[in-house]
């Protein structure tokens, strides 16, 4: 009985380390602007990832609608299928949008399994 409850327990305790959690990203969360980059009148859309060979490359298109340019500041950050975040993180980058005009921001990796991708952008 009491080796029975052991290999239970072993059993248990083995898959549950093996299907470890999924933590999706929200396509809501795929985008992250301060508000600080909306009172300037700058607007962003939800990056938009594809894959081409072993890169993975994301894009998202910033909008100033002010009369003057506005520098932005932004990071991107993978996530793997399991929504793991993918290190060494990007380097943060600037941007200088100029007024009543767009411009495409992306990133690339090369990190096998980048899967998701979340852009941070501020002041």
């Amino acid at each position: 009985m009491r080796r029975t409850l052991c290999l239970a327990c072993l059993v248990t305790v083995l898959g549950a380390c093996s299907s470890g959690p999924v933590i999706p990203v929200n396509s809501s969360q795929t985008l992250v602007i301060e508000s600080s980059l909306l009172v300037a009148g700058v607007t962003a859309e939800h990056p938009e990832i594809s894959h081409a060979g072993v890169n993975t490359l994301a894009v998202s298109s910033l909008y100033n609608e002010s009369h003057q340019p506005v520098t932005v500041h932004y990071r991107f950050y993978w996530y793997d299928k399991k929504g793991l975040e993918i290190h060494p993180l990007d380097e943060p980058r600037s941007v200088v949008v100029p007024p009543a005009t767009s411009v495409d921001i992306h990133a690339i990796t090369q990190v096998p399994g980048a899967d998701q991708v979340r852009v941070y952008l501020y002041l």
